[in-house]
């Protein structure tokens, strides 16, 4: 490998590191905590999430988003509700509002409610002001840095940018200048037998090689999320001649228009309905008078094996309807709507979440090993010449 590409290597990995170092670690470390936040909130509020009895019929959701409607401070609406198949679980609706112009955390949300619902009773189990959540908070330190969308991702998203081209780096460094047994052996294991400054070079090496992949991935997706103009590139790239995707509109009937309640409550039992061999779905509620109901199903674990509907917000009719399994709709937006599992590991099953985990915790460790490196190396003397006689 050329000496003068390693040299650069080093230097962008050295100063891009000393730059960005604490905003990745806190990136990893708010992401290891989300890595599994459903199974740990189900864990600590079950009371929020399950229901008492289970009954054989449910009460319509017109009537459940009354309750919850109810239950919110100061008249406010919901705007979405999550279900689940599993007929144990409550339904949680929400209502959210926010100020991307704002510069912190507490002035973006101007409010943010969860209200959970038992769907066969209308109890309401708990209305939470998902402003104080923990995990709402990791979630905003981990996209935001609590400095709101302009500031705090603009500053995650050029983080993201230099991680992966540290990522790169690392590895032009990580490849030996010699290779041979002790070099390749080097590479690949810690030596643990050796003086703590060693174990620490080794750590920030072999831990960063192993990494790389998940990390790649992961900075892929956030990328894709922090950067518009990217994300439009690479779709439309890869999309090709497939045909541009058109935006459904509800057409308001010339005469009075039909009960809003009836219509939810057909847009809810075909919900209800498309449940039967899947695991949970969301409906978002329409915002304008052209807007619709727009319900995603999701099949199991994987946000990206789900079907997607537009109800028409005056007649309750289906004015589309698409399924991941659609090959038709182009190889850029299909690997968009994979974005999500990307960056959280779940495209590859428990196994890529747990593997994901395990990265997220090297990345939080590489600015500390590496910072250490560069404070060994800076305070090394160089060594004395003997004098020639």
């Amino acid at each position: 490998m050329s000496a003068i590409l390693r040299k650069i290597a080093y230097q962008l990995h050295l100063w891009l590191g000393l730059t960005s170092g604490l905003i990745v670690v806190i990136m990893a470390v708010t992401g290891c905590i989300l890595a599994f936040e459903k199974e740990l909130k189900h864990t600590l509020h079950p009371e929020k999430y399950f229901v008492n009895t289970i009954k054989k019929e449910k009460l319509q959701f017109s009537e459940l988003k009354l309750k919850a409607e109810q239950a919110l401070p100061d008249s406010l609406k919901v705007s979405r509700v999550e279900i689940s198949s599993d007929p144990s679980r409550s339904y949680a609706f929400r209502s959210l509002k926010m100020d991307n112009e704002a510069l912190t955390y507490w002035g973006t949300y101007i409010h943010y409610y969860r209200v959970y619902v038992d769907p066969y009773t209308g109890k309401v189990l708990a209305v939470e002001n998902a402003k104080n959540d923990f995990f709402e908070i990791i979630m905003d330190l981990h996209r935001r840095l609590l400095l709101g969308e302009k500031i705090g991702k603009t500053i995650t998203g050029y983080s993201t940018l230099i991680l992966a081209v540290m990522l790169f780096s690392g590895l032009v460094i990580w490849f030996p200048r010699k290779m041979n047994k002790k070099a390749l052996k080097g590479m690949f294991m810690i030596k643990t037998s050796a003086k703590w400054k060693r174990i620490n070079y080794d750590m920030h090496n072999v831990l960063g090689f192993y990494a790389v992949i998940p990390l790649c991935l992961i900075s892929y997706a956030a990328l894709i999320w922090n950067f518009e103009d990217v994300d439009k590139w690479v779709k439309k790239t890869l999309n090709g001649k497939a045909k541009t995707e058109q935006k459904t509109k509800s057409t308001a009937p010339s005469e009075a228009s039909s009960d809003k309640r009836n219509i939810l409550d057909i847009v809810g039992n075909r919900v209800e309905k498309s449940l039967a061999d899947k695991k949970s779905a969301l409906i978002s509620f329409p915002k304008t008078e052209e807007g619709t109901y727009y319900a995603e199903v999701t099949y199991g674990n994987k946000q990206y094996q789900n079907e997607q509907f537009n109800f028409d917000q005056y007649s309750g009719k289906i004015l589309k309807h698409q399924s991941y399994k659609n090959k038709n709709i182009g190889y850029g937006t299909a690997l968009r709507e994979r974005n999500y599992d990307l960056h959280t590991g779940s495209i590859f099953g428990m196994t890529g979440r747990i593997l994901y985990l395990v990265a997220g915790m090297i990345a939080a460790s590489l600015p500390i090993t590496g910072f250490i490196i560069y404070l060994n190396r800076k305070k090394k003397k160089p060594r004395k010449r003997k004098p020639k006689y």
